[in-house]
């Protein structure tokens, strides 16, 4: 799988290296607070499991299940929560965990429905933001890495569902990803 990368972002060793930092940020926010976080599937499971370990706070954790890529690179613009019902988040500090903040649109979604069972806080952390422009506007209050705007796979992060299970984060090579090309491409 790791011939399908044009190059390494990231390596395992670096990734792990700035969870350590992260979740040192993290406990010091939220010492003595009701913590929940809410991890965004499927992208952020391994983001997460490794965070979450780095954390010596209580906390609950719970997952959205949300959808707007649809199979493709770039967001379709809608978003579908596939479960029934939210998490209680209600007088609650949230903590959102996605692999990557891209377009802003299923964060600012994601947030905006979390935001309306009145929870004490809501903040974002991802593995990784896109140095771009938004649809929506959102930005992240804890960020593992700034990229440019490439599409990236590995350590959880997916092409038609391939790549996650990838130790590194990497852009995926144009001739295994057809609809990679961005307008300067073509």
């Amino acid at each position: 799988m790791q011939e399908d990368l044009e190059r390494v972002l990231f390596d395992e060793a670096t990734i792990l290296h700035r969870l350590d930092e992260l979740a040192a940020e993290i406990s010091a926010d939220y010492r003595n607070r009701d913590l929940t976080v809410i991890a965004i599937l499927n992208g952020s499971i391994i983001f997460m499991a490794d965070l979450l370990r780095r954390i010596p706070l209580p906390l609950k954790l719970d997952c959205l299940s949300v959808a707007s890529y649809h199979g493709g690179t770039v967001t379709t613009g809608e978003i579908v929560f596939r479960q029934l019902a939210l998490p209680d988040v209600h007088g609650r500090h949230i903590l959102i965990l996605d692999d990557i903040l891209d377009s802003g649109v299923t964060l600012a979604a994601i947030r905006e429905k979390l935001t309306a069972e009145q929870p004490r806080s809501v903040k974002i952390c991802v593995l990784l933001r896109k140095v771009k422009g938004r649809l929506r506007p959102v930005d992240a209050d804890y960020v593992g890495f700034n990229i440019g705007d490439e599409f990236v796979v590995g350590y959880g992060l997916d092409y038609l569902e391939n790549y996650r299970n990838l130790p590194c984060i990497g852009v995926l090579r144009k001739d295994r990803c057809r609809s990679c090309l961005t307008s300067t491409d073509l």
